[in-house]
């Protein structure tokens, strides 16, 4: 059994809005899954539905084998969420914090203190834990309503964006938390995220949604893996998308060449960067800033959906 499962799972909001257009994934107890996309791209809607939150339009999700429509109790159960906005009570002690969701969720007070403990010493938060919530950076909060999350000791986490907002160290010191939790008691991590360098870190598979559909679906390796081991990058002074069928009539640019503005990126895959900087002299491309280098994941997000940040 899955931990999470998604078939043919569609929203569509009144008016016609198609957020999320039929997407199946499937993922393993004890995996870290990244949802990737650009902003309206389905993923907070794809995580309602996954929550109970947003009831699908059609298509079934299942969190541990609870259906989230016929058994939204049952699938709550055995899930917990981080939500992007806070939701702890700035004037309450982290500590209070913790004992009041434990109570809510009905944990006997001699496993919700050992609980308790035992996430005050995994999050780092023994300092803290004493002191009112409206003294805690934006860093210290985040690992407060994690610990918060896993008090009810959930087989699925899902963690919104968590990292939105922090500041780089922050954001550094932050995913080394969230690094530590893999493996614990088969927790099963839903990860979304704009940062693709979170992705590539943490998470054993990623999917990419775009407009409401995955168009990528893979572990970062192999995803990376499709782009070879060079990528060739310039930028061009007009017509970005003729240079880039120049270059593919010449035979140095495949399908999965893409140009986003006046940037071509070019995956070298078969030929040498020299190939490739002689095709473009020979086309009389004006070309400028020219690089090769090693491709990362924000290519890969780049050539299935075009921009960092476009709306769907």
């Amino acid at each position: 059994m899955h931990a999470i499962e998604a078939k043919g799972l569609r929203k569509t909001y009144p008016g016609g809005v198609e957020a999320v257009r039929g997407i199946d994934f499937e993922v393993g107890a004890g995996e870290v899954f990244g949802l990737l996309g650009p902003n309206g791209a389905g993923k907070s809607t794809t995580v309602g539905m996954l929550t109970t939150t947003i009831l699908p339009s059609a298509g079934t999700a299942r969190l541990a084998g609870h259906d989230v429509v016929s058994a939204p109790l049952e699938a709550r159960s055995v899930s917990s969420v981080v939500f992007q906005e806070a939701v702890v009570d700035r004037g309450l002690s982290g500590r209070a914090n913790l004992e009041l969701h434990t109570r809510l969720w009905g944990v006997p007070p001699v496993q919700a203190s050992r609980r308790i403990g035992e996430l005050v010493e995994a999050l780092g938060l023994a300092e803290l834990i004493e002191r009112p919530v409206s003294s805690y950076s934006g860093g210290e909060r985040r690992r407060l309503e994690i610990a918060r999350a896993l008090t009810s000791a959930p087989q699925v986490l899902f963690l919104d964006e968590p990292t939105v907002g922090l500041d780089p160290r922050i954001r550094h010191e932050l995913l080394d938390v969230i690094a530590g939790l893999r493996g614990r008691d088969e927790l099963t991590i839903l990860l979304t995220t704009h940062y693709l360098d979170e992705a590539q870190r943490l998470c054993d598979r990623v999917a990419i949604i775009h407009r409401g559909s995955l168009v990528a679906l893979d572990s970062p390796a192999a995803l990376l893996a499709g782009l070879g081991h060079e990528i060739l990058e310039f930028r061009v002074a007009s017509d970005p998308q003729r240079a880039l069928a120049d270059l593919r009539a010449r035979g140095i640019a495949d399908d999965d060449a893409f140009a986003v503005g006046a940037r071509i990126t070019v995956p070298l895959h078969r030929h040498a960067a020299g190939e490739a900087l002689t095709a473009i002299e020979s086309e009389r491309i004006r070309a400028s800033e020219i690089a090769t280098r090693v491709p990362n994941l924000d290519d890969v997000y780049l050539k299935f959906t075009g921009s960092l940040s476009e709306a769907a």
